[in-house]
């Protein structure tokens, strides 16, 4: 038995690798996932070496308590930096379901698991996963015939969609993905992409992945999406840093990179104010009071109701749309290069409706 004081966490790291069905790991894939994983339980910690896991592997399944069974398998392995496809034998273990830190629940930790499973049943727009029904089934959870939470659904043509994207990102597995354009229904496209992220926004689902290519950062719409086919033999590799952190400056979904991040200050009406208070247009809003709301209703003599607001945002646009579907009841102060995008677009409403008078 190797004799150190991390043995029992790369058995726990191992038996985790081992019982993964999304990915197919070689030895030396083990040992990288192993070091990886033990560098963020221990910093300083040295890693450890290609023999050291060979030897865990042979405790696990000869020596130790547990003497599990694993299967050296092969299958065809794909290295992205050459583009070059190979054999690789990879080993897991014999019966999917096997774990050799497996336990019960607790009576506590069912009753817990059961009212949540009963919560989530009641969402109307809650994907259909089989995971979740078959828990549901296996813990005895009836279905609430009575709905206390509804969700606003907008059903996609592929219900399943959702539940395969969320396993492929759970599971950290590079997919290939087949889509295509709005603007060309009718011709497929096809890329292999790295999925982080599914977000919702305004009634419709996106995925936020990297290209393999050249590791560009892209967004597609579920409902452009036809089929997903997983490629367990591609690396996955992490986003560097945290997805959720591009949308700190974005309104959306749009990611305008050749952007810079403007604080737009904004007037909005006594009809609209609290509204726009109490469902911020986005994260960053700030409510402008004190001195600085004294300076704004000096310089602006017009605004003498109403109450100013600001946000922090890229220029995308979501953001465009959203600022200019108040109307008049919300008006853009500064900056001027937002202001303008804005009058830009009124103006091509106004002479796309005056159009229609010129035809009556």
């Amino acid at each position: 038995m190797p004799a150190n004081k991390n043995a029992m966490t790369r058995y726990k790291i191992l038996d985790d690798l081992l019982s993964c069905r999304y990915h197919n790991y070689s030895l030396d894939d083990l040992t990288e996932e192993v070091n990886k994983r033990l560098a963020e339980l221990y910093p300083d910690t040295n890693g450890v070496g290609r023999r050291t896991i060979e030897k865990d592997l042979f405790y696990l399944e000869y020596e130790g308590p547990f003497l599990v069974e694993i299967e050296r398998y092969s299958t065809p392995g794909y290295n992205s930096e050459k583009q070059k496809s190979y054999n690789k034998r990879c080993l897991r273990y014999t019966s999917p379901s096997f774990s050799i830190f497996k336990k019960d629940l607790s009576d506590d930790e069912e009753y817990l698991l059961k009212e949540a499973l009963s919560l989530l049943g009641q969402f109307e727009g809650l994907p259909n996963l089989d995971a979740l029904e078959g828990l549901r089934l296996g813990l005895g959870v009836r279905r609430n015939e009575r709905k206390i939470i509804s969700l606003t659904k907008n059903p996609l043509e592929n219900s399943n969609l959702l539940g395969e994207l969320f396993t492929t990102i759970s599971h950290r597995q590079v997919v290939e993905l087949h889509y295509h354009k709005f603007s060309s229904p009718h011709t497929g496209l096809t890329v292999n992409i790295h999925p982080y992220l599914l977000k919702e926004y305004n009634r419709r689902w996106f995925l936020f992945a990297a290209a393999e290519s050249d590791r560009k950062l892209l967004c597609f719409s579920l409902d452009r999406i036809d089929n997903v086919v997983p490629l367990p033999s591609h690396k996955f590799i992490d986003y560097d840093g945290e997805i959720s952190e591009i949308f700190d400056d974005t309104l959306g979904v749009t990611i305008n990179e050749e952007s810079p991040v403007y604080n737009i200050v904004f007037w909005v009406s006594d009809i609209s104010k609290d509204y726009v208070a109490t469902k911020p247009i986005h994260d960053s809003q700030k409510n402008i009071s004190g001195s600085e709301e004294e300076k704004l209703r000096k310089i602006y003599p017009t605004r003498s109701n109403g109450r100013f607001f600001s946000i922090d945002c890229k220029e995308n646009y979501e953001l465009i749309r959203e600022l200019t579907s108040f109307g008049k009841e919300l008006i853009v102060l500064t900056p001027v290069i937002i202001r303008k995008k804005i009058e830009n677009r009124i103006t091509e409403m106004v002479d796309n409706y005056k159009s229609l008078e010129m035809r009556t």
